[in-house]
């Protein structure tokens, strides 16, 4: 292109690039790039012109080239498609009539930060610096696919809003940033899709409003993080799927809103986290799937639970903070997978690594009691015996209260009416405490039963101690062993 062929405004920006100097059209400060397409040719740049700059422009003995152009209107497609661009790119406050294609091109440093864009096709890209978006106003699709950043990503304050689209409007699958992905207060209407992309870095989503109510606002499975996932006093509309992810440090959904009613809000199945805080904020509208995942630390206040949970080989090592057995079982009682015996060992283990074995004993004993409703009408009778006496061998004290009430009036009624000898001449001295004792406990014997025998409804009474002691033995000697084999 002959410099002839340039307009003013052109000319302006070609003088500027071999020298690395920055030219900026803009009228005010504060001015609405969003108008940008009533802006006259004054600021007018045509998007062959820069292609043919990064490509072939002039060069400037000892200087650095670059292009950096605020405040200006591109007209044209910008297409540099596979091409390898050794200068910064830098096209900031920024209106484009025509959707950038960086598909498969090479760069030091793009940055689109502050400009109006109706989208931005960049699949499998390469920056081998840093990606800048930051408060960029996209009104179509963003497609980096498959792009590789060496540094970080940055979207803080952008708006991706592409009310026609069918397919995701921020498109990283297959992404990989080698530093963090900044993208505080970023504000999106459809998907983001993260499937298979990984970040050496942070994901920051703080105060962030992504929106795609009845589908999914964040798809990330398989997502390598190494480390957090901030994202905090954020609002979601949609679910965020974070199946099979990877996150070395912490996903942390502190004072935020998410919201999918009739579906599950978090999906976070067979994932494996280092933390996950769950405070501060509304229940969740919508269910949480937990199924297979592992968590070394669970932040969860109970408050925020919502109406349903998967909890099915879920496992976690810590869970903070400490609340009372109470609190902490609403969790599994609102598991949509039913009862689920792992989910109570988990808690129960939880509470044993803390030293509160009470708080254990509690877990394990609702445990039980879920565990009864599933067994035939038989079965639950048997299981309501056991709770009412000694609380399924967890309520010990429960047991001495029973035995010493059956031991008092056993004495009392067989002090008053003493059972007949079998063998007068060598019955022992009958003692009614030592013979309640020998009905009641069926391992220890005194000698007293088998010397005499009681009639009448004093039998009976036999009868009642001796079931009564065989039950609250057994189920004594089941919550021992239960106690024994897990120390």
């Amino acid at each position: 292109m002959e410099i002839n062929d340039l307009t003013p405004a052109e000319e302006q920006v070609w003088r500027a690039f071999p020298l690395g100097e920055s030219v900026d059209f803009r009228t005010a400060e504060d001015e609405d790039v969003a108008l940008g397409a009533d802006w006259g040719p004054e600021r007018t740049v045509r998007a062959r012109v820069l292609r043919a700059l990064l490509l072939n422009g002039p060069q400037e003995a000892g200087e650095i080239a670059s292009l950096s152009l605020v405040g200006a209107r591109i007209t044209g497609r910008l297409d540099l498609q596979y091409a390898t661009i050794d200068h910064p790119v830098r096209l900031r406050y920024c209106h484009f009539d025509e959707v950038p294609r960086f598909y498969a091109c090479r760069l030091r440093e793009l940055n689109f930060g502050d400009s109006v864009l109706p989208g931005l096709t960049a699949h499998a890209m390469r920056v081998d610096g840093v990606l800048r978006l930051t408060r960029s106003r996209f009104r179509g699709v963003v497609r980096l696919a498959g792009a590789k950043i060496s540094g970080s990503l940055f979207m803080e304050g952008a708006e991706i809003i592409a009310p026609d689209a069918e397919e995701p409007v921020l498109q990283l699958n297959q992404a990989a940033v080698g530093d963090d992905l900044r993208a505080a207060g970023l504000r999106t209407r459809g998907q983001i899709r993260l499937t298979g992309a990984s970040v050496s870095g942070s994901v920051h989503l703080s105060t962030a409003h992504l929106s795609n109510p009845g589908g999914s606002a964040v798809d990330a499975e398989v997502l390598v993080v190494d480390g957090n996932i901030l994202l905090r006093q954020a609002v979601v509309e949609g679910w965020v799927g974070l199946r099979g992810a990877r996150i070395a440090g912490r996903l942390d959904l502190s004072y935020t809103t998410l919201s999918n009613p009739g579906g599950p809000a978090l999906l976070a199945g067979s994932s494996t986290m280092g933390e996950l805080w769950l405070r501060q904020s509304p229940p969740a509208q919508g269910g949480v799937m937990l199924r297979n995942a592992q968590i070394d630390v669970l932040l969860l206040e109970p408050d925020v639970l919502p109406d349903q949970v998967f909890l099915t080989s879920f496992a976690y090592t810590s869970l903070i903070p400490h609340e009372p057995a109470e609190r902490r079982l609403t969790m599994l009682e609102r598991d949509g997978d039913g009862y689920v015996p792992h989910a109570y060992e988990q808690l129960a283990a939880a509470y044993r690594r803390i030293g509160d074995d009470g708080a254990a004993r509690h877990v394990q004993l609702a445990k039980q009691r879920r565990l009864r409703g599933t067994h035939p009408w038989y079965g639950r009778v048997w299981g309501y015996v056991q709770d009412a006496t000694v609380g399924y061998g967890f309520r010990p004290l429960r047991a001495c209260a029973w035995l010493l009430s059956l031991l008092a009036i056993g004495s009392v009624a067989y002090g008053l009416h003493h059972p007949h000898a079998l063998k007068a001449s060598e019955a022992p001295h009958f003692n009614p405490v030592f013979y309640t004792l020998d009905l009641l406990l069926p391992v220890i014997s005194f000698g007293q039963e088998e010397a005499f025998a009681p009639d009448g409804w004093y039998q009976y009474l036999a009868y009642a101690l001796i079931i009564t002691g065989w039950i609250l033995a057994t189920t004594v000697v089941t919550g021992v062993t239960r106690t024994v084999s897990r120390q």
